[in-house]
C-alpha cells in the first residue's frame, strides 16, 4: 500500500478533480488533492511531500494526497462516516487549521462545512455528531506525535553538545511536562544534567 510519495511535479489539473502527478524514481503517480492542497502545491518540476491513501476499489484504483499527515489521519476518520465518499472527506480534511476545526465541531457550528460542495445543513450535523467521538482519537494521536518530534529534536540537540543518547533520554524524561517548548526542554535538561555531574 502506498503511503507517501516524495518526487517531482510532471503534470498539475485543476480540472473537475484536482490532481497532480509525480515522478519517483521513474514512475508517475497521478494524486488527488483538494483545491485548497492543489493551491498550496509547489510549481511544476519542483519537489513535494505528499501523505497518501490508496483508495482499490474492484473497478478504481486512486491515490489521495495531503501535505500533512494529520490532514490524511483525519480523511481516514471521514471515511468511516456514513454518507461521506472520498471526494467530500477530501475537501474536508483540506479544510482550515485542524485545531480550529475541532472547536468548531465541538461546539456543533454546522458553518463549519458550508463552504465545502455537497454538504448541506443536515448532512454537516449528520457528520459533527459522528465526529464528536471519533475526533478526540485523531487528535490524541497527533498530540503524541508532536510530542514525540520535540522530544527527539531535544534529544539530538543535547547529544550533539556531548552527551549520550541514553543521558539524554533520561533528563528529557524528568522534564515537567508544562514545559512544551523544544529550547524549554533543552534547557530545564541542560540544567538536571548539570546536577548530576
Amino acid at each position: 500500500m502506498i503511503r507517501y510519495l516524495r518526487g517531482k511535479i510532471i503534470k498539475k489539473e485543476e480540472a473537475k478533480d484536482c490532481f497532480v502527478v509525480v515522478d519517483v524514481g521513474g514512475v508517475g503517480y497521478r494524486v488527488f488533492v483538494s483545491k485548497k492542497t492543489f493551491d498550496s502545491l509547489p510549481d511544476f518540476g519542483e519537489e513535494v511531500e505528499l501523505f497518501c491513501y490508496f483508495d482499490f476499489k474492484e473497478n478504481s484504483i486512486k491515490l489521495y494526497g495531503f501535505l500533512k499527515e494529520e490532514e490524511l489521519k483525519f480523511f481516514e476518520v471521514l471515511g468511516r462516516i456514513k454518507g461521506v465518499g472520498p471526494k467530500i472527506a477530501l475537501n474536508i480534511a483540506s479544510q482550515s487549521n485542524l485545531e480550529e476545526m475541532k472547536e468548531k465541531i465541538r461546539s456543533k457550528d454546522e458553518k463549519i462545512f458550508e463552504n465545502v460542495p455537497g454538504i448541506g445543513k443536515k448532512k454537516a450535523m449528520a457528520i459533527i455528531l459522528e465526529l464528536s467521538d471519533k475526533l478526540e482519537d485523531v487528535f490524541r494521536i497527533q498530540e503524541k506525535t508532536k510530542r514525540k518530534k520535540k522530544n527527539d529534536d531535544a534529544e539530538e540537540s543535547l547529544i550533539s553538545l556531548g552527551f549520550s543518547r541514553q543521558e539524554a533520554r533520561a533528563a528529557l524524561a524528568a522534564v515537567p511536562k508544562e514545559i512544551d517548548d523544544i529550547e524549554g526542554k533543552i534547557k530545564e535538561a541542560l540544567k538536571l544534567l548539570g546536577k548530576n555531574k
